[in-house]
């Protein structure tokens, strides 16, 4: 087992011991890990005032882990704006102050270039056709 696995392994068991089914845990990682070289070139050309060593490593893997799910992810199983979302929630909740503003700027900026997906895909409004009675 390498060390990633083990580390992973140790944090599901300190933070989701609950969780039966790893699955998306581990298919999560892997795929970010798998595309890392592609993400990092995403994110270089969508933050060009920020070289990569220089974001924050919180906000870097935050960013690597929302670009992975949006751009390689399951859409029908993570919505892109479940997975923007998501990834700013983590960054206000571990990085600096702006992380969050920072992560939106980028997500943001790579959903747009990329057209949207999804955007029209929301559940429809309930119709309020029940009225009340006098």
């Amino acid at each position: 087992m390498d060390e990633l696995s083990a580390v992973t392994d140790r944090n599901i068991k300190e933070f989701a011991s609950g969780m039966e089914d790893t699955t998306f845990i581990h298919q999560l990682i892997d795929g970010t890990i798998k595309h890392v070289n592609e993400i990092d070139k995403i994110i270089e050309k969508a933050a060009p005032q920020w070289p990569l060593n220089q974001v924050a490593i919180v906000d870097r893997n935050v960013l690597r882990v929302g670009l992975y799910e949006l751009l390689f992810g399951k859409r029908d199983e993570v919505p892109p704006k479940v997975a923007i979302n998501e990834a700013i929630e983590l960054a206000k909740s571990f990085g600096g102050e702006s992380s969050g503003k920072f992560v939106n700027g980028v997500l943001g900026t790579v959903y747009r270039e990329i057209g949207e997906p999804g955007k029209d895909d929301a559940p429809p409004a309930k119709d309020k056709e029940e009225k009340e009675e006098p």
